[in-house]
């Protein structure tokens, strides 16, 4: 294989937010991967590092270009230059956006259980985070679109926040789907800003819509998050990018990335989306075909043997959706635990070292179930699905 993905990187130092654990611990929580990103992204980082000089930036056409060209060939969606607005993150970008267009009490409608960082987006900037829990029958997870009506049509409801494709649950929403949400949207006269960060992380052979594509309706109300940092593993470079086809709307998000000082590249950011885009796509088809090989084998080795834990068969990210739900109960817990997903986390982290995500930080339906991050070498996810074993037969015996 051209790269390799089985290599393990020491990644145990300060300033890494996923590996600051202890020595003993293994940490598949956070969503970053533990490849090395592509070598076509570094050779650009290092000629721009060989330059020797960092003064300020501007954004170049090639920046443009790139996110045009990919978009064009991998998803389908021709957007024009003018569109295309830089960020330093899809975070920022929300929550600037959710500043500037919301007024303050105002609700903002989230997809539960989503990611949490978008309650924060919503709450910390004075809205409130109005949740239409998805629908889960037999594993599978679908949108609520009565509920979702019913709290569009309140007033008060003013934007939407969707993750596309979805995080945690990792759903490739429909055509159909998301044209759905557009009608609605635009008859409850609702903003839609759209996450699509996860969007290049899909099975091989699947694609996801973006939501500006779907109808001339969905385009007009849409604000859509786009990056290369979760895709090619360049979070720390800060470097996104927002699509707003309609005009009045790119200029007040525009107005409010600008007002937030979160609309200027630093030296590298750039450089590194356009190599990405313009030359990581091997890398990223390789990836994606160890990811969900990964994928596979946790799934057989869950079903052979940790019977008491079930899991979403998820369509893209590297994060596994996993039902933890047989265990309510277990041990004699059942009068003193109120959170399921975060008591279990506690234990298996204090247990076995393994780190993964309560699922109640997601909101409503996710108490029942863990977040775990996949996007590492075999080996590793070998060790974090034999400690995840023995975290579910310790805590289902009682022990502390």
């Amino acid at each position: 294989m051209k790269y390799d993905f089985d290599r393990i990187i020491d990644r145990r130092r300060p300033d890494a937010v996923k590996w600051a654990v202890g020595e003993n611990e293994l940490p598949m929580w956070v969503a970053d991967m533990d490849f090395a990103t592509a070598p076509e992204i570094m050779r650009a980082l290092q000629q721009r590092l060989d330059h020797g000089i960092f003064g300020y930036g501007d954004i170049p056409e090639e920046w443009y270009d790139a996110y045009r060209r990919w978009w064009s060939s991998r998803h389908g969606f021709e957007m024009e230059r003018e569109w295309l607005i830089f960020c330093t993150g899809v975070i920022p970008a929300m929550s600037s956006t959710v500043r500037k267009l919301c007024t303050p009490n105002e609700n903002v409608l989230v997809q539960t259980p989503v990611y949490n960082h978008f309650f924060s987006s919503i709450v910390n900037n004075g809205c409130r985070a109005l949740e239409s829990p998805l629908i889960c029958r037999d594993g599978e997870w679908s949108m609520d679109f009565d509920d979702m009506q019913r709290k569009m049509a309140d007033p008060q409801t003013t934007m939407m926040i969707l993750c596309n494709p979805h995080n945690p649950v990792g759903r490739i929403w429909t055509r159909e789907e998301l044209a759905k949400v557009g009608e609605l949207a635009e008859r409850c006269h609702v903003t839609v800003i759209s996450d699509e960060i996860h969007c290049d992380i899909t099975a091989p052979g699947t694609e996801y819509v973006p939501f500006a594509s779907v109808s001339e309706t969905c385009r007009r109300i849409s604000i859509t998050c786009i990056a290369p940092t979760k895709t090619f593993n360049i979070a720390g470079l800060q470097t996104a990018a927002v699509c707003v086809p309609d005009e009045n709307l790119r200029n007040k998000v525009r107005r409010a990335l600008n007002t937030d000082e979160v609309a200027e590249p630093n030296a590298f950011a750039c450089g590194a989306a356009a190599a990405a885009f313009n030359e990581g796509g091997p890398w990223l088809d390789a990836m994606r075909e160890y990811v969900f090989e990964n994928r596979r084998f946790a799934e057989e080795y869950i079903e052979k043997n940790i019977p008491r834990i079930g899991f979403t068969k998820g369509q893209a990210t590297y994060l596994m959706w996993l039902d933890i739900s047989a265990l309510k109960g277990a041990g004699g817990r059942e009068d003193r635990v109120s959170d399921l997903s975060g008591d279990f986390a506690d234990y298996a982290r204090r247990r076995t070292g393994l780190f993964v995500t309560a699922g109640s930080i997601y909101g409503t339906k996710g108490e029942n179930y863990l977040r775990m991050n996949l996007a590492c070498p075999r080996s590793m996810l070998e060790d974090g699905l034999e400690r995840l074993r023995q975290s579910a037969d310790g805590y289902a015996a009682g022990s502390v």
